[in-house]
């Protein structure tokens, strides 16, 4: 009896070997940590609200996501990547019906298709197909990004659903293409210098757009002074760099005639961003709003159910865009900083997956969705304290969205699917 006690022992001990051999526990902890404090939020924005169905509805798609990511861990990786120009296809055409009379306005912007009680965000699922895609392009023996066609090509891809949602229009959601895109090109071995010019653009707009709003030339030059410093470190022909450098201030300069062709109250919002006090009532009401309720939570927080800007409803659907204000007032301090540390323990271990998993295909799949959730994570607190323009991106597994975390928690599953498999590397992980 006591020696095959001691052999279930041991075949237990091995079974208990292989589970976490094959499970990323790191992510699985974190990801179901942030999606609980996501349910704990809503559940605590929409008390008393008349909008209780927001939390019963998320919890449902909670599910969902978690029954797509489970069946997504036992496909073949194979199969993701021989679906993945298709998957891109329906992604676009998903765009392109939510332009037609199918779609369905909230607000402005037609970027929904309703079915009966639920809705379904077509750039959601673009977001995920696109990347797929590209992983798969990047995937090919001769893809060599230093190449004009193969540069082309991916810039291609990425413009194409981009365009689609601006004329929805969904700035926000356009912009993650972008800070999608970034991240794969450095990742898959992009040109360090074109990648710097690109980055230093929004700054050099931003700085404009302050000189314009504030009559204050000194940041504008300030900040082009500091970029072109920066080009002229890399070493590159002179005439390549003196080239880079004009266009990015060419590109500041062109700032105030297009925010001077803008509609007033996309105006409005670029001016709430450094002076929400100026629109207190309109566009600045949520972003003061959102700044106090950060703020007043101190260092632990007025505990759960007892925020006033939460429960008094001085922040409009603050389920949604402004969620990050609910664990900040009910926990404090400590409560954001937990929701933070959360989140980037997520992207920490999509980047190490894509750094040990066996084919380039996975590793560019696992660090797009990193930007992607980078990205959202850093523009959505952002706006939350005011740093951001509104601009109505959720906040990875806390935002209430259906589509949205359907969509991030069947990437888990092929985050895990790749880490099930990392063993059986090869020498073409990265480019």
């Amino acid at each position: 009896m006591a020696n095959n006690t001691f052999l279930f022992d041991e075949d237990d001990v091995a079974l208990q070997r292989r589970v976490n051999d094959l499970l990323d526990w790191g992510l699985l902890l974190a990801v179901f940590g942030v999606l609980a404090l996501g349910l704990i939020s809503i559940y605590s924005a929409t008390y008393e609200t008349g909008a209780s169905d927001v939390f019963k509805n998320q919890v449902y798609y909670a599910i969902i996501g978690c029954a797509a990511g489970i069946a997504i861990f036992f496909i073949p990786e194979r199969w993701m990547k021989d679906f993945a120009f298709a998957a891109y296809s329906i992604g676009i055409i998903g765009l392109i019906v939510v332009l037609t009379p199918l779609g369905y306005e909230v607000n402005g912007q037609q970027c929904w298709i309703k079915f009966g009680r639920f809705t379904f965000q077509p750039s959601e699922l673009a977001k995920i197909t696109t990347l797929l895609a590209i992983a798969a392009y990047v995937n090919r023996k001769s893809f060599d990004i230093r190449t004009v066609r193969d540069l082309l090509f991916i810039t291609g891809m990425v413009l194409l659903p981009t365009a689609l949602i601006m004329q929805q229009p969904d700035t926000g959601s356009a912009t993650v293409f972008l800070a999608m895109a970034i991240g794969l090109y450095l990742w898959v071995g992009g040109n360090l210098f074109l990648l710097y010019i690109v980055a230093c653009i929004p700054f050099v707009a931003v700085s404009s757009l302050y000189a314009i709003l504030f009559d204050n030339i000194w940041w504008f030059v300030g900040i082009s002074a500091a970029a072109a410093g920066g080009a002229f470190l890399f070493r590159r022909k002179i005439a390549v760099t003196i080239a880079a450098v004009l266009l990015v201030i060419g590109i500041g300069l062109a700032v105030k005639p297009v925010f001077d062709r803008l509609e007033p109250y996309k105006q409005n919002r670029l001016i709430t961003l450094f002076e929400p006090e100026r629109n207190p009532k309109d566009e600045g009401y949520h972003v003061i709003q959102s700044m106090l309720a950060v703020g007043s939570g101190g260092l632990t927080g007025k505990g759960f159910l007892q925020g006033t800007q939460t429960q008094l409803r001085y922040i409009p659907e603050q389920w949604t865009d402004f969620i990050f204000c609910v664990p900040t007032e009910e926990f404090g301090f400590i409560g954001g900083v937990f929701v933070i540390v959360l989140l980037v323990s997520v992207i920490l271990r999509c980047v190490s997956i894509a750094a040990i998993v066996r084919t380039r295909f996975a590793s560019v799949v696992a660090i797009g969705f990193a930007s992607i959730l980078l990205y959202h994570t850093l523009v959505n607190i952002g706006m939350a304290i005011g740093i951001f323009p509104v601009m109505g991106i959720p906040l990875p597994f806390l935002s209430a969205g259906g589509t949205s975390l359907i969509m991030n928690l069947a990437m888990v599953g092929v985050l895990l699917n790749f880490y099930k498999t990392r063993r059986r590397r090869s020498s073409n992980v990265r480019a």
